[in-house]
């Protein structure tokens, strides 16, 4: 059953697309929940499976692509809905931040046109109405002259007022869940901590659930109350955010929190580094995905998957050498 706050809950979501040897799975068995007003992080390499997740949740898979397991949002299943169903979810109660906003903004309409579509689509609102509630929103998102931005095309602005552009349109209608999918890849450093100032700042406000995904662990730090961590499709270590970083159990975990860069090295320090890549979809192994890479791996590793370690206080691990970690 879920809980009172529980807005959604993914139960092994598996999905498998077509490729050149054959169909592979993308996602194997991911499973996670997110509460309302809470933010949750997912972070891995690219080709773990990250947006993969983030594409099923608004209902955007690729073509061909077979999906199977659970994922219920507000009690409501969405792994059976037609699309006629999903485009009165999409934009209403389901909103995302794309990571390159020049791609996901129309370069032939106004900035104004394209957060007022929604409105007038999900709210029934008319062509002032709609003009007036945009100018709202991009004030709220902090765009600077936003009354002058409203007739601006999207290549007349900064890759950070894109971005806010996007924001506005994924919160135009009060969506219950944002999913922002690598929202700061494509910004400086400083345009990067303004944008998730404020969508903090937006969860705490409404208290909208967040799905934030990156491979950035910097940003996860002090942004997201729980953590997942994705390899080959795979939730291979979840929990708090703080149990995650203080005590990391599974070898991927820990090899990516040593290849950060840190203040205070030495000049000339080289950083950690993981040796290998993420195998291809259609290359997985039957045992450990992970066993190519891994300073820990023993026969049976490779042998068959490994179990799912509960770690206490809703932290777990997919690993059997979690107690030999150190």
């Amino acid at each position: 059953m879920p809980t009172v706050s529980e807005l959604l809950s993914v139960r092994d979501l598996r999905i498998t697309l077509p490729t050149a040897h054959g169909p592979a799975e993308a996602l194997r068995g991911v499973s996670f929940s997110l509460d309302r007003g809470q933010t949750l992080g997912l972070i891995g390499e690219s080709g773990c499976g990250k947006s993969m997740t983030a594409l099923a949740l608004m209902g955007l898979l690729p073509d061909r692509a077979q999906l199977g397991g659970s994922i219920r949002f507000d009690g409501q299943e969405l792994t059976t809905l037609d699309e006629a169903a999903w485009c009165r979810l999409r934009g209403a109660r389901l909103g995302m931040v794309f990571q390159e906003p020049m791609t996901a903004l129309n370069p032939l309409h106004t900035v104004g046109r394209q957060i007022g579509e929604s409105l007038r689509l999900h709210r029934r609102m008319g062509g002032a109405e709609a003009r007036a509630e945009a100018l709202r929103l991009l004030e709220r998102v902090q765009l600077p002259q936003a009354a002058q931005r409203l007739d601006a095309y999207p290549h007349q602005l900064s890759g950070g007022q894109r971005q806010r552009v996007v924001i506005a349109i994924a919160l135009a209608c009060g969506p219950d869940l944002l999913v922002a999918d690598e929202p700061t890849t494509a910004l400086d450093v400083t345009i990067q901590r303004e944008v998730l100032d404020l969508l903090a700042g937006l969860v705490a406000d409404t208290g909208m659930a967040m799905l934030l995904v990156s491979h950035d662990l910097a940003v996860m730090a002090d942004r997201v109350q729980r953590l997942m961590v994705m390899y080959a499709g795979q939730v291979v270590e979840s929990g708090p955010a703080d149990a995650v970083f203080s005590r990391p159990a599974h070898p991927y975990t820990r090899g990516l929190l040593a290849a950060r860069p840190r203040l205070g090295l030495p000049r000339g320090t080289r950083l950690a580094t993981i040796a290998g890549r993420v195998p291809e979809l259609h290359e997985m192994p039957s045992g450990c995905a992970f066993a190519d890479r891994c300073p820990l791996v023993q026969d049976a590793c490779r042998a068959a998957p490994p179990p799912v370690v509960d770690l206490g206080d809703g932290h777990h691990a997919r690993c059997r050498r979690i107690g030999d970690a150190g």
